[in-house]
Parts: C-alpha cells; sequence; structure tokens
C-alpha cells in the first residue's frame, strides 16, 4: 500500500496462523552412537558425523568448499554468505573432524567436499536419511538430522561447557551475545571453542567406544 500497488491490505480479518511448535527432541547418548555407528562409509556417513563432532547445521557441512578449508592450520573458516545468520565462523577442526575431511580432500577438480552432481554440494539428503533409517533398524526412532545441532549443544552442557562457549561453538548471537552483551563483547571464545570440540570429540569416542573418558593422572610426591 506504502509503494502504491494495491489499494487495501487483503488479508485484513484473516486468522493469524499459530506460532509453529519449537522442536525439542534431544538424542540419548546410545541413540548418539547408534547413529555414528550406522553411519556409511560414503559422504553421507562423513556428514553426520562432522555434523555430531561440529554441531554444525547440515548445509554448512554438505556445502563445505576446498577453500574454506586450511588442511595445514587444521581450520575451517565458514564465509558469511553461507552462514545462517550471515557471520563468518572460523573453527579449529579437532582431530577427528581433520581426518574425515582428509579422506575427501583434495576430490578432483570439484569446489565442494561432498557430492557428485549439485553445484551447492551434497543434495541427496532424503534417500540417504532413509537408507541410514533401515540401517539403524528401529534403534532411533522419530528424528532429524537438525537434532543432532540440539543434542551436540545440550550434552555439551551436560559436561560442563559454558553456556557461552557453546554459544561461540554453534555461531550463535542470542542468549549471552545478544543485546548489550553481543554489542561490546566481540569475542570468538576462540581458544575455548577449541577446547570445547576437542573434550566433546573425546567425549563422543568414548561413548562410541564404550569406555570412561576420565583419565587418571599419577600425583608425584
Amino acid at each position: 500500500m506504502e509503494e502504491g500497488w494495491a489499494q487495501a491490505n487483503p488479508v485484513v480479518g484473516t486468522r493469524k496462523p499459530a506460532d509453529p511448535k519449537p522442536r525439542d527432541r534431544v538424542l540419548s547418548n546410545a541413540e548418539l552412537v547408534a547413529i555414528w555407528n550406522a553411519c556409511a562409509d560414503d559422504d553421507h556417513g562423513r556428514i553426520i558425523r562432522l555434523l555430531v563432532l561440529l554441531g554444525s547445521r547440515t548445509q554448512e557441512i554438505g556445502g563445505m568448499r576446498v577453500g574454506e578449508l586450511d588442511l595445514e592450520a587444521g581450520t575451517w573458516e565458514l564465509p558469511e554468505e553461507r552462514s545462517k545468520n550471515h557471520r563468518a565462523h572460523l573453527i579449529d577442526l579437532p582431530p577427528a573432524a581433520l581426518q574425515i575431511v582428509r579422506t575427501v580432500f583434495p576430490w578432483g577438480e570439484r569446489e565442494h567436499l561432498f557430492g557428485a552432481r549439485s553445484v551447492r554440494g551434497f543434495a541427496e539428503w532424503r534417500h540417504n536419511k532413509e537408507a541410514l533409517d533401515r540401517r539403524l533398524n528401529g534403534a532411533v526412532k522419530a528424528w532429524q538430522l537438525r537434532d543432532i545441532r540440539r543434542t551436540v549443544a545440550t550434552r555439551m552442557g551436560d559436561i560442563k561447557i559454558h553456556p557461552h562457549v557453546i554459544e561461540a561453538v554453534l555461531n550463535h548471537h542470542s542468549g549471552y551475545r545478544a543485546g548489550v552483551a553481543g554489542v561490546y563483547n566481540r569475542s570468538p571464545y576462540r581458544d575455548e571453542v577449541r577446547a570445547a570440540l576437542a573434550r566433546w570429540s573425546e567425549h563422543v569416542f568414548a561413548l562410541v567406544e564404550g569406555r570412561d573418558e576420565r583419565k587418571v593422572v599419577p600425583l608425584h610426591a
């Protein structure tokens, strides 16, 4: 109406749709292990394991590009144009994630690490998710790939990683980094994020291997 394209608001008096209910599915440790073990030795399986290790979004991992990675430094720099909140995100990859990346890098002359046809990286989400569910054979019910990110954040909290560090891992700018705090505190907490991802990776492998991740250190007199 302000632009002069309509004389009146055509939706006046219509019912406002209800706000979508936020998903709250958090995978149990047993479910996370089942998913990890059911991953095939293919692009989809590698993507899923990177999602577990990094807590990133599916499209961020699926669209990972060669130019975003520095294998010598062990870093992945997600550019702002590929980030949901349009904020670049530099991640120091834990050794397990770096090892996965090395298995597919470099991949011929293709710009993307994953996917064989799409110009945006991996695209065969539905078919491969259905295949993964068949391999799980009912061990994990009613779950989506996006639940992994929520699970990573929740379980990081369970192992006492601080909330502001978890937000930095997820590249979130809400919560502890919202409002005035976010305006004045611009720290990416890089050292803390590196330590958190390393600690989380160790926790994941302790679960997968069925061992106690606590280490006994001898005390010398």
